[in-house]
């Protein structure tokens, strides 16, 4: 366990394995945690980087409103501050998000690229049958950043896991830790929320990006991220796609076997 300073925050990490780099960016709510169930097969094969992003968990947490830029630029000093650069980086939720802005802005720090379930919602703005959809679940959203505001943190993480990203039951099914988790990191998920450009991405300079890329997505998951994803593999000279059978958004907490061996 360690910890480092970049990019004017203090970031906590861990390493583990043998192997080429590979960094590992988790989502909203979450933690390094996150990966732990398939962190023991990773590392059998990579020399991997789990991290908290800033705001969350045993990383510093900065007061006033954050930026995914900021979470961007937080990702590429620390790859570089512990000699992982170039890396392989894998990232789910917002961290996809993060790594695919940092790709377009520095695509000299990858190796190659996943991302799975990236909640781009700004780049398929344009597409008519998702309005209706999309202005439901910003209403959603909107709600549970409500509750969080009201210091009703459950109730808002419970809303999110069940209306937005994982589905009905979901909550229940989270192992404990993974809801506590939820529940600490609360607080950040309004934060990033209210960065007008978290939900946005230049495709034409994600285009740059030119090495490995591997777009992911589950079955179970709400159905826009699937176009979310369709417009990232067009945009990717080598984009590769694939579907996680019946995961949904964290496959890698709730299906673990089949997410450390694809």
């Amino acid at each position: 366990m360690a910890r480092v300073g970049v990019n004017g925050v203090e970031l906590f990490y861990e390493t583990a394995g043998d192997g080429d780099p590979l960094v590992l960016v988790h989502g909203s709510w979450g933690d390094h945690d996150n990966w732990t169930p398939v962190l023991d097969a990773l590392a059998k094969r990579f020399r991997v980087l789990v991290y908290d992003r800033r705001g969350h968990s045993r990383s510093e947490r900065p007061a006033g409103q954050g930026t995914r830029t900021e979470d961007e630029d937080d990702l590429a000093a620390l790859m570089e501050a512990r000699g992982y650069a170039p890396a392989y980086v894998a990232a789910n939720s917002f961290g996809a998000s993060t790594a695919l802005g940092l790709a377009a802005r520095r695509p000299g720090l990858f190796r190659g690229l996943i991302a799975h379930e990236p909640p781009l919602l700004g780049i398929v703005a344009d597409v008519p049958e998702l309005q209706p959809l999309m202005t439901d679940i910003a209403k959603k959203i909107e709600s549970v950043i409500a509750h969080l505001r009201a210091g009703e943190t459950l109730a808002g993480a419970y809303e999110f896991v069940e209306e937005v990203a994982l589905g009905p039951g979901m909550w229940e099914r989270l192992p404990d830790a993974v809801q506590e988790t939820f529940l600490r990191n609360a607080p950040t998920f309004a934060d990033e929320q209210s960065d007008p450009n978290w939900a946005v991405l230049d495709l034409d300079r994600l285009a740059g990006y030119t090495g490995p890329a591997l777009l992911s997505k589950g079955t179970q998951s709400p159905p826009w991220f699937a176009t979310i994803v369709s417009r990232l593999s067009a945009a990717l000279p080598q984009a590769r796609t694939h579907t996680f059978e019946g995961a949904g958004h964290i496959p890698h907490v709730t299906h673990p076997a089949i997410t450390s061996t694809s």
